[in-house]
């Protein structure tokens, strides 16, 4: 099994970003992270991080190109405003799971939109980076015909 994981805006600087939200792992740590639990599953990988939305809309379509089977996706402040995600994600049809660190839904209001969630299998929100684990073991279980 192929994944892409797709950070948009300011993922870049957790650990140094509002850590009473967003904790103080930093990238870095958190692909680490990410890397390893997919070593334990025999998952295939592919980390990318940008703070231009074209750039994560590229980013979707060679998930795509190169026979990805699933993407987790944490659109950043582009979750609120991006159609063109939206867009992407619905394109190419590949199962995607939305992840948010923070618990978003207690947030400000205008957090309480998520375009690209439309598009999406799963949203997981409020549990940290361990959210992006669960987004992969979602598509794993998703992939073998469990929902639990």
């Amino acid at each position: 099994m192929k994944i892409f994981v797709i950070n948009g805006p300011n993922l870049n600087l957790l650990g140094v970003r509002e850590p009473a939200h967003y904790g103080r792992e930093t990238y870095d740590e958190l692909v680490e992270k990410i890397r390893r639990h997919c070593r334990e599953r025999g998952v295939d990988v592919d980390c990318y991080q940008s703070n231009h939305e074209g750039d994560l809309v590229d980013r979707i379509q060679q998930a795509y190109y190169a026979g990805a089977d699933g993407i987790v996706i944490n659109p950043g402040a582009y979750t609120h405003t991006s159609v063109a995600l939206l867009d992407a994600v619905k394109a190419v049809s590949i199962p995607t799971v939305e992840v948010h660190i923070s618990a978003v839904e207690r947030r400000e209001d205008f957090r309480q939109v998520s375009y690209i969630r439309a598009a999406c299998v799963a949203t997981i929100t409020g549990h940290g980076t361990d959210g992006y684990l669960m987004a992969i073991d979602r598509l794993l279980e998703a992939r073998d015909g469990r929902t639990d």
